[in-house]
């Protein structure tokens, strides 16, 4: 082998076997057994856990251009991060830039990614203009490795031709892939931002008013609507809210192919860090909702309702942030989460009882693996499967730094947090990639995954 590790817990199917893993050639060839290794690892004491997939990342810029500000992460630095805290895939959102259709978006960031990605990637291209020409590009993305596309109710461009992405909806239907959904009601978070501006309540502290639960609620049960009457597998991404999530259980319940993704900062903070002087740094979108949203949400992830945990990471400087000219309505969101997901969801989920090992992996792995079209290849331990894996400490116990971390950002939400469980060791493909938080990889070292048709888990 060239790889053993050693006496570790291993996770298969969701439980822990205290074994031995054997890798060759890049792939895990042997579980259990006689085995030596040319490097072994001894992971006594330690789990054994495949490698992140986490299915939202944003690691190339929408556009750029004098005077163009966009978040400070791209495929080096982000990859970094995400080897550090034990994810090995990452899906990436493309975005065409202007009289751009999806496809000359996507080349350009698969050659960006190529070339400077530690971990294996794969693109969601984003559809901004449901013409002639993006409709028929979907089934062609499709047929050549990528089944998924992003759209955005909350762009106001979605309800001046609502007809065309649902034709474009039905397209990803016939083509076997996936849609991608933000949903925040784009008339809605425009009207009340008159209405704040007009109040002159223009203080972080209103962001919350600006983009409103009702505005998340109206957009999701759109998205179910449109899911039952297209029949594309809709995933609908960074759910934040318990109404929300309430009109994706009834569409589950009536068994549509609905699948729901949320984010680490829904799950450990609440509206009120907006009332912070400082406040601004956690503005995402969706806004940061209350305690019952909180709770809804890690019940949703016990019960299944919630396939996966995703970061939606696009850190900005805090400078950046706090910019003091922007009003409620136009904070810069997004934040640095690659490094800090998987260990936060270990010490806030598994260690407190929230949720179980196997939900744990489950939802940081194998379910997003499944969902994108790369089950078996990643999200499991299996004979065969790539070998990505995370050697877990569960007792390594770290106060959370952002100016240390590998994130461009320089801060993290969760500064002066400690958190107990981390990796130990990164692998990727049979490669150690990162040792605790020093990563061993080299840019260009990331391999574009192949992907199926979407197939319903």
């Amino acid at each position: 082998m060239d790889l053993v590790i050693r006496n570790g817990l291993v996770v298969l199917a969701g439980e822990a076997t205290a074994t031995n893993v054997g890798i060759a050639d890049g792939k895990i060839s042997q579980i259990g057994g006689v085995m030596t290794g040319t490097q072994e690892i001894d992971a006594t004491g330690k789990f054994v856990l495949p490698g992140g997939v986490d299915p939202h990342v944003h690691l190339s810029p929408p556009r750029t251009g004098p005077g163009v500000n966009s978040w400070t992460d791209d495929f080096e630095i982000g990859s970094r991060a995400a080897l550090a805290g034990g994810v090995t895939t990452v899906g990436n959102m493309s975005f065409p830039r202007k009289g751009e259709q999806m496809a000359a978006g996507l080349e350009r960031d698969m050659r960006d990614a190529a070339a400077n990605s530690m971990v294996d990637f794969f693109q969601h291209p984003v559809l901004l203009d449901p013409d002639a020409e993006g409709i028929e590009q979907i089934s062609q993305l499709a047929a050549s490795g990528h089944p998924s596309v992003k759209m955005f109710l909350s762009f106001k461009r979605f309800d001046r031709d609502v007809e065309g992405f649902l034709r474009a909806m039905r397209a990803c239907a016939a083509a076997g892939s996936v849609v991608l959904l933000h949903c925040e009601d784009a008339a809605l978070m425009g009207c009340c931002g008159e209405l704040l501006k007009e109040a002159n309540l223009t203080a972080h502290h209103h962001y919350p008013e600006t983009r409103p639960v009702v505005a998340e609620r109206i957009a999701t049960e759109r998205a179910v609507g449109f899911c039952e009457v297209s029949g594309a597998a809709t995933y609908i991404v960074h759910l934040s809210s318990q109404e929300a999530l309430e009109a994706c259980r009834r569409g589950r319940a009536r068994g549509l192919p609905l699948y729901v993704e949320t984010r680490p900062i829904y799950l450990h903070l609440e509206r009120s860090r907006f009332d912070e002087t400082d406040g601004a740094k956690y503005a995402g979108a969706p806004p940061l909702r209350e305690d019952s949203d909180r709770d809804a949400l890690w019940a949703g992830i016990s019960d299944g309702t919630i396939s996966t945990v995703a970061t939606d990471h696009a850190p900005w400087t805090l400078e950046q942030k706090l910019d003091p000219t922007l009003g409620a309505a136009d904070l810069r969101q997004g934040m640095a989460e690659l490094e800090t997901m998987m260990p936060m969801l270990w010490d806030l989920g598994v260690a407190s009882g929230k949720i179980s090992l196997a939900r744990f992996v489950e939802i940081t792995s194998s379910n997003p693996a499944k969902l994108f079209g790369m089950y078996p290849q990643k999200g499991c331990i299996a004979p065969g499967s790539d070998a990505d894996l995370v050697v877990w400490d569960p007792h390594d116990s770290r106060v959370i730094e952002g100016a240390t971390m590998h994130s461009a950002a320089g801060y993290s939400p969760y500064d002066g947090w400690e958190i107990k469980g981390w990796p130990s060791f990164t692998i990727s493909r049979g490669e150690i990639v990162a040792a605790g938080s020093e990563i061993l990889a080299s840019p260009g070292r990331g391999l574009a995954v192949p992907r199926q048709s979407f197939k319903r888990p």
